[in-house]
């Protein structure tokens, strides 16, 4: 399995749950977890061009 993947693959699940819970009354602990999400699928998007 090519590195990066699972990171890239974690961070659209996490990015997804923090989008749903935006609506719900802890906003800013679903707004932490949205940047997480994010941060992982960046970490991960470098990870798989740079080990191409």
């Amino acid at each position: 399995m090519r590195e990066g993947l699972i990171p890239a693959v974690l961070g659209t699940v996490v990015s997804a749950s923090g989008a749903a819970l935006l609506s719900s009354k802890y906003k800013l602990a679903a707004t932490g977890i949205l940047g997480f999400g994010l941060a992982h699928i960046v970490l991960g998007a470098i990870d798989l061009v740079e080990r191409r």
